[in-house]
């Protein structure tokens, strides 16, 4: 007898949620997670009035000041840990060591505030880090068509659009097995490149 454990221990892979204010990046981790999530939920006070815009979202009362953090095991092989960032301008500067060494990122959009996604999509454009956005279809939201929302934004044809309710588990597990297909997609063409230039 050897003596050594044959359980399989899960690859971590590192995935970030971002998006403005209020878009539900907190609801979407709690959602999915396996464990009790971390959230650094803080109440909304005078303070910020005037600072974060609660235009749209007049009944939010609480707001991540730093991070959410959830896991989501995929199958014995591999397990997500989740990041949530804050959506307020003022803590954008957690973003970069909250995004090292990610594997790939979902955007959430809510259409009551589209212009509130650029600072999130122009920051992964510039990493060059693969994402996909994510409509959270709100109740009282306005429906637009996902190519309306892809030209909003000025996305290219290789970001996937895709609806979801980040209070359902179910999508937002699609949402996440998209982003695994973007990531896997992004890392096979270069050497789909590689391959084909030796031919």
């Amino acid at each position: 007898m050897s003596g050594r454990s044959d359980r399989i221990v899960p690859l971590a892979v590192k995935i970030v949620v971002s998006g403005g204010l209020g878009v539900g990046k907190t609801t979407f981790i709690g959602a999915i997670s396996e464990i009790e999530p971390l959230d650094t939920e803080a109440a909304i006070t005078q303070v910020s009035v005037g600072v974060d815009s609660l235009v749209g979202v007049e009944s939010k009362t609480t707001t991540t000041v730093a991070l959410d953090f959830g896991r989501i095991t995929l199958d014995p092989t591999i397990a997500l840990y989740l990041f949530g960032t804050p959506g307020q301008d003022r803590f954008s500067f957690l973003w970069d060591d909250l995004v090292e060494g990610a594997l790939g990122t979902v955007v959430l959009a809510d259409t009551r505030r589209i212009e509130d996604c650029f600072p999130a999509v122009d920051y992964f454009e510039a990493q060059g880090a693969p994402f996909v956005l994510a409509v959270n279809r709100f109740d009282d939201a306005e429906r637009f068509e996902l190519e309306e929302v892809r030209e909003a934004l000025g996305l290219g044809p290789d970001v996937p659009v895709l609806e979801c309710d980040a209070r359902e588990r179910g999508a937002v597990r699609d949402v996440l097995g998209a982003l695994m297909d973007r990531v896997i997609g992004v890392r096979a063409a270069p050497r789909r490149r590689s391959t084909a230039s030796v031919r």
